[in-house]
């Protein structure tokens, strides 16, 4: 694998650092030393990517929670909210023993203790495989960002579990959106997105995409099996990490911020 890593550093090394072939040392004037710029100059290039990131998590925050405001000011008579509440009562009303066990192990793939130790894991390994953290640093915004904007909608928006028996007890946050499936697209998604930017084997890049499928809609069915969210919140959850992951993908894996973190110029 260590073969297919070379994208993230850059295009090769330049010769700055290297001797000339002759027994000499390093020469100091060459290329790289040429090429390197002032350490403010870097700190600037590094604080662009955050302020970005900063401006389009509050945008998609507005957005969540203008969405959510106004779903739960609309009323429980208007056409979105029946339909709401009629999957719900229809789930409620089919569920079944082998069901209620399937439900529950398919949440757990995005409980804050899962997503904690699988997105550390995968960070270190990303880690350890290239030697940058270019690829965990991107892991960590993408699910440290998600939880932040998605605890900042809650806030603001106050919108109650639906009217069906609970299969699990309600966190006092808001039903809107599904925080549940949120979490699961940045963590499995984000994950992918890193393997495809370190170069990962083919056939591990095919298995994650089909993790970041998968794994995320089987958290929103369950969490609507289970009587915690209507189905407007679980489509908010995730286009919430669908949209997060992908701005932190255009923000930090582009070339010229990853050439940079790596150390290089830009």
């Amino acid at each position: 694998m260590a073969a297919h890593l070379r994208p993230l550093d850059g295009h090769g090394d330049d010769d700055g650092g290297h001797g000339d072939g002759h027994g000499n040392g390093p020469r100091i004037g060459g290329a790289g030393a040429r090429g390197r710029r002032p350490s403010s100059s870097r700190l600037a290039t590094l604080v662009r990517p955050a302020l970005m990131l900063v401006a389009f998590a509050i945008v998609l925050w507005l957005l969540l929670v203008a969405t959510g405001r106004l779903l739960t000011h609309t009323g429980p008579a208007s056409p979105l909210q029946r339909a709401d509440l009629r999957v719900d009562r229809w789930l409620a009303a089919h569920r079944s023993a082998f069901w209620n066990s399937s439900t529950h192990w398919a949440t757990l793939g995005a409980e804050t203790t899962t997503v904690l130790a699988v997105g550390v894991v995968a960070a270190a390994v990303f880690w350890w495989r290239t030697r940058t953290w270019i690829a965990s640093g991107f892991l960590a915004v993408a699910v440290i960002g998600e939880v932040s904007i998605f605890v900042c909608t809650t806030l603001l928006v106050e919108r109650h579990r639906p009217g069906v028996p609970r299969l699990d007890s309600a966190p006092p946050t808001s039903s809107f959106p599904s925080g549940h499936t949120a979490a699961s697209v940045a963590l499995y998604a984000g994950i992918a997105v890193a393997a495809f930017a370190v170069g990962a084997p083919g056939w591990l890049r095919r298995l994650l995409v089909v993790i970041a499928v998968v794994a995320p809609v089987l958290v929103a069915t369950s969490r609507l099996y289970r009587g915690m969210h209507f189905p407007t919140d679980v489509v908010a959850g995730a286009l919430l990490g669908l949209a997060w992951v992908l701005a932190c993908r255009a923000v930090l894996l582009s070339r010229p911020h990853r050439r940079t973190s790596a150390g290089r110029p830009a």
